[in-house]
């Protein structure tokens, strides 16, 4: 665990900075006064909204392992730590997050990467279509004659050859995983547990007295914003999902000031992002204790160019 410390670290105070830079532009007077009047007890529900996100997520995840042929081979408690560890490095720098779920059932029990990796794009592009209904990139991901033709053309290059024979397992699994049956159930599932994260933005903005937000408004800022953070490859679109919430806030928001989207903003963050993390690193070190292994040396084998066992 040495090893990624100085990456949550840098992700931790690299969440603080930008939070402290907006705060004095918004005023730290405004934004102090808005938290001290703000009803916490909102925040335990929009916790209690993320959780569920979580909740229906791992179904998801539970169901890409069941089509992938793996789900009877990992014991429920032990796909759940893995499932939760993902949120640990969400602010980590190079994405290890969603990884780390690959790597880690492969040190614990043996199953290639190149076979449960492809569950995180499927969840990423899940997550995009359900958020924005972005289908132009499920399509081109979907061309099976386009990929088998990279997957040639990869083959007969000199020094990517040798990784032929993984793309073409990682492509036949990220194949069956965006098959128009997963697509569309999964595409379902993400929808409803987003909708979760949206309503409990919605929630905390009117834990703040005397402002307030239109639900389709609230669905609109926290999809968009989420989606434009992810576009960023920024860890945890950090920076670009809180200006824009911040702004939009303000815009589309009623009673509401600088100091007061901004607190609202900080507080989604709380409840979504950071508490996310907050489950993330203790499933993590849980999970490393009790299957003895070590994240550290796997991680940093585990390269983006060569993470396809």
């Amino acid at each position: 665990m040495k090893g990624l410390v100085p990456r949550l670290v840098a992700g931790v105070a690299a969440g603080v900075a930008i939070y402290v830079g907006f705060s004095i532009w918004a005023d730290v007077g405004r934004v102090g006064e808005a938290l001290r009047s703000f009803h916490w007890a909102y925040l335990v529900a929009a916790c209690l909204l993320a959780a569920g996100n979580y909740a229906v997520r791992f179904g998801r995840w539970q169901y890409y392992l069941g089509v992938l042929g793996v789900r009877e081979k990992i014991r429920t408690g032990d796909s759940l730590l893995v499932f939760l560890a993902g949120f640990s490095l969400t602010v980590t720098p190079g994405k290890l997050g969603e990884a780390i779920k690959a790597v880690l059932l492969r040190a614990s029990h043996g199953i290639p990467a190149s076979r449960t990796a492809p569950i995180v794009i499927a969840e990423r592009v899940t997550d995009l279509v359900a958020l924005l209904l972005v289908v132009g990139g499920v399509l081109v991901v979907s061309i099976d004659p386009l990929a088998k033709a990279a997957i040639a053309v990869v083959a007969k290059l000199p020094v990517l050859r040798r990784f032929a024979h993984r793309l073409s397992d990682f492509h036949a699994h990220t194949a069956v995983l965006l098959a128009p049956g997963p697509l569309a159930l999964s595409t379902v599932i993400a929808t409803g547990s987003w909708f979760l994260e949206c309503l409990a933005f919605w929630t905390v903005v009117h834990g703040f007295p005397g402002a307030g937000v239109g639900l389709r408004a609230a669905t609109f800022i926290y999809a968009t914003m989420t989606v434009a953070g992810a576009l960023s490859f920024l860890p945890g679109g950090l920076g670009v999902t809180e200006a824009g919430m911040l702004a939009l806030l303000v815009k589309f928001g009623f009673g509401v000031d600088r100091g007061t989207a901004a607190a609202a903003t900080f507080v989604t963050r709380a409840a979504t992002l950071w508490f996310a993390v907050a489950l993330g690193i203790p499933a993590l070190v849980a999970y490393a204790r009790r299957k003895h292994v070590s994240v550290d040396a796997d991680v940093s084998r585990e390269s983006p160019e060569n993470a396809l066992p």
